[in-house]
């Protein structure tokens, strides 16, 4: 049944999280098909969550909008119990706890997404994968999701290196989208890139698809 389900979330997309020396670089590209056809052209596949958090989603635009308003709902909750900033460890098992519950619900279709969530906390920053089965996985390097991930992957097995800056995280994310563009039907469009520091969530580049190839 996992298989079936992630080769369904497989039809559409392409993130990328990348591990830098001073916090996390994550990208998206904003294409939303149905089958072969492009539903969206302007599609946000990155959501900030927390004031030092964000996600990306690949999978069910529906799930993936429910989703990321539970998950928002519920860090802010945590941090008013608690008086402090949640750790991204506990929001990522919060996001893969939903994801787990959701999935196994009997008489209701499942959700079918997958996100990368990178953010920073007092001991540091981090960057998992959640799985559309509530499986969770710590990056040490780098992470990509979605139809274009094979492509995307190889860009990154090749260019990344431990300890690289943002900015040299952020310029591997553009060419890992770009090679996704062109050669994945279902990514397209253009792409988002955002960082994760100590300074917060920034928007470094949100381009459309002419000038996203040229980046």
């Amino acid at each position: 049944m996992k298989k079936d389900i992630q080769d369904m979330v497989a039809h559409g997309t392409t993130t990328v999280g990348i591990v830098c020396k001073e916090g996390i670089v994550l990208a998206a590209d904003r294409r939303a098909s149905a089958g072969y056809y492009i539903a969206d052209k302007k599609a946000e596949k990155i959501q900030k969550i927390a004031d030092f958090m964000a996600i990306t989603t690949a999978g069910l635009v529906s799930d993936t909008q429910l989703f990321t308003r539970i998950i928002r709902a519920q860090l802010k909750l945590l941090k008013i119990r608690k008086g402090k900033e949640p750790s991204v460890e506990e929001a990522s098992n919060l996001l893969a706890s939903l994801a787990y519950v959701n999935i196994r619900r009997p008489s209701m279709v499942p959700g079918i997404v997958g996100f990368l969530l990178g953010g920073v906390d007092k001991s540091g920053f981090g960057l998992y994968e959640i799985g559309v089965d509530g499986s969770t996985s710590k990056a040490e390097d780098y992470k990509t999701d979605g139809s274009g991930s094979s492509v995307a992957v190889g860009v990154l097995e090749t260019l990344y290196k431990k300890d690289m800056t943002i900015q040299e995280g952020v310029e591997l994310a553009v060419k890992c989208i770009s090679a996704a563009m062109q050669r994945d039907i279902a990514t397209g469009n253009g792409l988002d890139v955002i960082t994760i520091t100590k300074d917060g969530v920034k928007s470094v580049i949100s381009r459309q698809l002419e000038n996203a190839l040229k980046a």
